[in-house]
């Protein structure tokens, strides 16, 4: 028995309502591949918090190593790694290597920071590849001096750092001095004493708070350590300590000019480790 051939209208349209199935099909996106890292996306991840409340958190759980600020060692270490779709970091590690107390540090810190919120490509949550750069910076470089005038009033000091005796003061200059001030002993016997003689606060150890706080101060002519002020505060007593061992701290080696001595102001970050 043979079936009923159905018209051809009717075998046309289906025809037609297949062929355009088949082209929506095809026009659909493919879906991300689950492993894939993406290096651009439309939605990149971000910080839990926004970047400026990240940036925040970079600076106040830097931990500057204390061999590398001895022996200067400074520099902005590139940071690479993967933000997964969950938020958590993985894959860390050093783009372009400066110091490998720096590096360390650098990667260290990275890892312990918040989430992120994961970013999206094609409305769908990927993995994203992301490189931030961590920066360690020592205290400026001295300020110069300035020397008065012979017979008129001296001239207004920049930033607080004037001449205590001056070898010429018939030319009014603007110089710098020809060695700065230093720790008598140097800088590893001034960090040591620095170690010795901190007292952490009892509420920063509770709170688990630990970081830098940049203290300002002026070596005086004699090497005296005098208008020491904290720039950046931290809190939990912190400020106040690094204050009292700045105050309390042994002589410098006063900058000179010519052979003469003269105050210089000098900031130094005191450094607070649990």
């Amino acid at each position: 028995m043979m079936l009923p051939v159905p018209p051809k209208p009717l075998l046309l349209a289906l025809c037609l309502a297949a062929a355009t199935a088949h082209a929506q099909k095809r026009a659909m996106p493919p879906k991300p591949d689950r492993a894939e890292v993406y290096d651009s996306v439309a939605q990149p991840a971000v910080p839990i918090g926004g970047t400026a409340r990240y940036a925040q958190f970079l600076a106040d759980h830097q931990r500057y190593p204390t061999t590398a600020m001895q022996q200067g060692q400074q520099g902005t270490v590139p940071v690479r790694f993967v933000v997964e779709k969950t938020g958590v970091v993985s894959h860390v590690e050093v783009a372009k290597p400066v110091a490998p107390l720096l590096d360390a540090e650098a990667v260290r810190l990275i890892k312990s920071g918040p989430r992120w919120t994961p970013a999206k490509n094609r409305n769908q949550v990927v993995r994203q590849r992301v490189t931030v750069p961590v920066s360690f910076v020592l205290s400026p470089p001295a300020a110069p001096v300035q020397l008065p005038a012979k017979g008129g009033a001296p001239a207004p000091p920049p930033n607080a750092a004037d001449i205590a005796a001056s070898a010429h003061p018939d030319q009014p200059a603007v110089v710098a001095p020809d060695r700065p001030a230093q720790p008598v002993g140097g800088t590893d016997a001034f960090f040591a004493w620095i170690e010795k003689n901190q007292q952490y606060p009892k509420l920063a150890r509770q709170r688990k708070i630990q970081g830098k706080v940049p203290v300002e101060f002026i070596v005086q002519a004699d090497g005296s350590l005098t208008d020491a002020r904290v720039i950046k505060k931290m809190g939990s007593g912190l400020d106040e300590e690094a204050l009292r061992l700045i105050r309390t701290a042994p002589k410098w080696e006063p900058a000179s000019y010519r052979g003469k001595p003269l105050k210089q102001k000098m900031v130094l970050p005191v450094l607070f480790q649990l």
